[in-house]
């Protein structure tokens, strides 16, 4: 008989996401994946300036809002028919490229990794190195004095576990100086986005920021130290774990997921938002075959909400059509996510989608390296991989910039028009898409990653890619899932911002006074 396990919410994610799975004979059966916050940023942005969307939709993701504001920019400029000058097109993509390494960065050492580590494994350490004698001092202080919040909560690593003591020290030190390097990297974003989160250097047309030597020297210092980190330290790692000690979760091929992969491509190379020639690639690829990979053909995308707490009759249309019209209750939903589909099927997005459909060499190298089938593994080596190539990729952006060249080629405010703007966030396919009539936004639509990722059942009663990824995953001990939030995390969802605290044994909320 099936046993039922309710993950609410999942922790070490960015937002609210509960996961329902039933356990039989040791493996999932079946799942469910439930985003738990309704977002009205779409209806909030209705009768407003159209411009008003660079600055608002932003507030959508504190993670990653230089993606949401890439995608609602190049969305304005289509509407308003802009043309952005080469300075305009190469900050954008430095910018943007700033929250995609400390995106990456994070997600591995502070989110995910700890899912593989068993932490206590720092206790037995016996070496004499001073930097790690330093990491198991503290461990031990922290677990003496009942104070493990940096590392926790977690569930129990029993399975597929790292407790090598010098791979697990090492391990958590290079988790605190990632701590630093994705300072730099929020640092360089701030250089010419003037801060962050939310920056505002972005308008229709190109950006605001004023191009200096010593901002292109000081964006350069930090993108060095970076480069360094990821090429000797991140990668490394990735490539450590993933062929050695996790190598039996990827030869397992835990989650797997749906086979189709989705990229709208990434950091344009010639016109703005021209979606076909970008340093990242964009297409699709379908049924696992990864050697083949299809145009983008935007047309092609669609959003069910049969299982969705929106009205049945929004359902299956484009997002230039779509409408943001909330049902709670609905009968048989179980999300506020609604389900996208590209030419009728669900798509991974991310990471590993962008690295399949791109082909890069080096990449592709690794997936003969360590086995073509997709896996929670292959998407944190995806991230890494991609993490080292765009890093790599904004030195020599940075060498084309031109201090005496404009930076901005503004539009007035068009009577009617429609835009669409398709980029990547850290996390996967980001778009956004405006009417606007009579000078003001008529109508609003987002199409975050985690909505292709997280997404519920289509019409057709087809489950998104986290709950076919989580479908025949091990769950040996019900009481201990680890399995099921290592597939969830491998996607790195995001979803809103929120901590939830309960107590551990009366399941209260916990509540705190500070003073």
């Amino acid at each position: 008989m099936a046993q039922k396990i309710v993950i609410d919410p999942i922790n070490r994610i960015e937002g609210h996401l509960a996961i329902e799975v039933e356990v039989e004979g040791g493996k999932v059966v079946d799942a469910q994946a439930s985003g738990t916050l309704w977002r009205g940023i779409e209806v909030i942005l209705q009768g407003r300036d159209p411009r008003d969307a660079l600055v608002i939709t932003q507030r959508i993701c504190g993670v990653c809002p230089a993606e949401h504001a890439m995608a609602s920019v190049q969305n304005i400029d289509s509407a308003f028919g802009a043309e952005v000058p080469d300075n305009g097109r190469i900050i954008r993509n430095l910018v943007a490229g700033c929250n995609f390494v400390a995106s990456h960065i994070l997600h591995f050492y502070h989110l995910a990794a700890l899912d593989y580590l068993d932490i206590m494994a720092v206790a037995n350490y016996k070496g004499n190195n001073s930097e790690l004698l330093k990491v198991k001092e503290k461990v031990v202080t922290l677990v003496r004095s009942g104070d493990t919040s940096p590392l926790t909560p977690r569930y129990n690593p029993d399975q597929f576990c790292v407790n090598d003591p010098e791979i697990v020290t090492t391990a958590v030190y290079h988790y605190i100086q990632a701590l630093d390097m994705r300072k730099k990297a929020q640092e360089m974003l701030a250089i010419f986005g003037g801060k962050m989160p939310h920056h505002a250097t972005f308008v229709q047309g190109g950006v605001t920021v004023r191009l200096t030597p010593d901002k292109i020297a000081a964006f350069r210092s930090r993108l060095l130290e970076l480069i360094d980190f990821i090429n000797n330290v991140y990668v490394k790692d990735v490539l450590l774990f993933g062929a050695g000690p996790l190598k039996p979760i990827h030869d397992a091929k835990i989650g797997f997921g749906c086979g189709n992969f989705l990229s709208y491509g990434n950091f344009d190379l010639g016109k703005s938002g021209d979606y076909k020639n970008r340093f990242l690639k964009s297409g699709a690829i379908f049924n696992g075959e990864i050697s083949t990979v299809n145009p983008l053909d935007p047309n092609k995308i669609a959003e069910h909400v049969k299982y969705s707490w929106y009205q049945d009759d929004t359902t299956g249309k484009h997002p230039s059509e779509g409408e943001t019209s909330p049902a709670p209750g609905k009968e048989g939903a179980y999300s506020w996510l609604k389900a996208p589909r590209y030419d009728g099927k669900p798509m991974e997005v991310g990471p590993l989608s962008r690295m399949l459909v791109t082909q890069d060499k080096g990449f592709m190298d690794i997936v003969t390296q360590i086995g073509a089938w997709p896996s929670a593994v292959a998407r944190h080596a995806a991230r890494a991989y991609e993490c080292k190539m765009v890093a790599e990729g904004m030195l020599n952006w940075l060498s084309e910039l031109k201090p005496d060249q404009p930076v901005c080629s503004e539009k007035p405010v068009p009577n009617t028009g429609k835009g669409m703007g398709l980029v990547e966030a850290a996390r996967g396919a980001l778009a956004h898409f405006v009417e606007i009539e009579n000078g003001k936004t008529k109508r609003y639509q987002c199409v975050v990653p985690t909505t292709w990722n997280c997404s519920p059942k289509d019409d057709q009663g087809i489950r998104g890619p986290v709950e076919q990824a989580l479908i025949g995953a091990p769950v040996p001990d019900i009481k201990n899932p680890i399995n099921v939030v290592r597939i969830v995390r491998s996607f790195d969802p995001c979803i809103a911002c929120a901590v939830h605290l309960i107590h551990p044994d009366t399941n209260e909320i916990m509540k705190f006074r500070v003073i």
